[in-house]
């Protein structure tokens, strides 16, 4: 079994871990609902009111296992960790080439065209699969923005300047997202999509896409340390304290196809509805807690699911993209490949 597939989510409100031999232990008001074996572990994610003993931290960090700690919406609070491994040559490397403009703007350009590339085929997919139903307008708008993300793509392969490729990258966005409404077919006016809002979200939607973002993050920040990589330092993303910049980089590829399609599959095929969520005082809008769980079922199978990888050219489970993508970003700033090849869904 590959470790890369196996983390554990808690996100039983109360829970209180501990540590008993090598299983981890879930208790709810003292009362036993959960037991695991640990040796297969790689990480653990924490979600709301979820209490760790010392014991079961030392035990974790002494056998590589993470701990990350959410808020109940899916916001990274912390996370622990055991001594780093990974080479420092190659960390060492990581950082020169992210000091230098020109050299930094060949590895942003490739994850930019992995993006596009990716949100374009989100958009060809839904075009296919319900051409049918749409309207006429809708599928003329989809029309119009994949051809403007057609040029965006031809455009990011003349540019090496990394502020330009960072407005680039902003045109896809505004293209993508400004047809994602018409992706969506549930009838209830409160799982519309009226514009990318983060911090917080402030629609069912946007909270949906947000958690799936921070599921994601987790992932690849989990691929990037177990290749050597350093996740706080990115090319992509400007370093600032607390932010895993290159994991963001890095989920920029997948986003489109693990969490994007992901959320439309969940709202079009009625899994979840506006009964799913909550709005807080704040004007926030957050999935419930037995809803958080409907999508993390969910985004785990999908992660089972086997996809075609271009560069390796096999099938490879889903959750394991990051790790092939971090692996591949190692041996390109090891000079063993000379550029760094993007994930691309046919």
């Amino acid at each position: 079994m590959r470790r890369q597939l196996n983390t554990l989510y808690v996100t039983t409100d109360g829970a209180w871990l501990k540590k008993d031999g090598a299983n981890i232990v879930m208790e709810v008001e003292g009362e036993e609902r959960a037991r695991l074996p640990s040796h297969m572990l790689e990480s653990m994610v924490c979600m709301g009111r979820v209490m760790v003993s010392p014991p079961l931290l030392g035990y974790c960090a002494e056998q590589g296992i993470s701990v990350s700690f959410l808020s109940p919406n899916g916001r990274f609070l912390a996370r622990m960790e055991g001594p780093v491994s990974g080479n420092v040559l190659l960390r060492r490397e990581q950082y020169r080439r992210t000091d230098d403009p020109s050299r930094c703007a060949l590895v942003v350009r490739n994850l930019l065209i992995g993006k596009v590339h990716n949100q374009r085929a989100v958009l060809g997919r839904a075009m296919r699969d319900h051409g049918e139903g749409m309207r006429e307008a809708d599928m003329a708008a989809l029309t119009h923005a994949r051809e403007r993300l057609r040029r965006i793509s031809a455009r990011l392969l003349q540019e090496d300047d990394i502020e330009v490729l960072r407005g680039l990258e902003g045109e896809a966005a505004q293209a993508y997202f400004g047809v994602f409404d018409h992706l969506i077919r549930a009838p209830e006016s409160t799982l519309r999509f009226k514009g990318r809002s983060r911090r917080p979200p402030l629609d069912a939607v946007n909270a949906l896409l947000s958690f799936l973002y921070t599921l994601l993050t987790h992932d690849c920040r989990s691929a990037l340390e177990s290749v050597g990589l350093d996740p706080a330092v990115g090319f992509l993303h400007r370093d600032r304290p607390g932010r895993p910049s290159l994991a963001l980089d890095l989920l920029e590829e997948f986003r489109p196809v693990m969490a994007d399609r992901l959320a439309l599959s969940l709202i079009n095929r009625r899994q979840l509805t506006k009964r799913d969520f909550i709005q807080l005082d704040n004007g926030a809008v957050s999935l419930r807690e037995e809803s958080r769980k409907t999508v993390l079922t969910a985004y785990q199978e999908r992660k089972r699911e086997e996809l075609r990888h271009i560069f390796v050219e096999e099938k490879i489970a889903v959750g394991l993209f990051p790790l092939i993508q971090a692996q591949l970003l190692a041996r390109h700033l090891r000079g063993d490949l000379e550029a760094y090849p993007p994930f691309l869904w046919k």
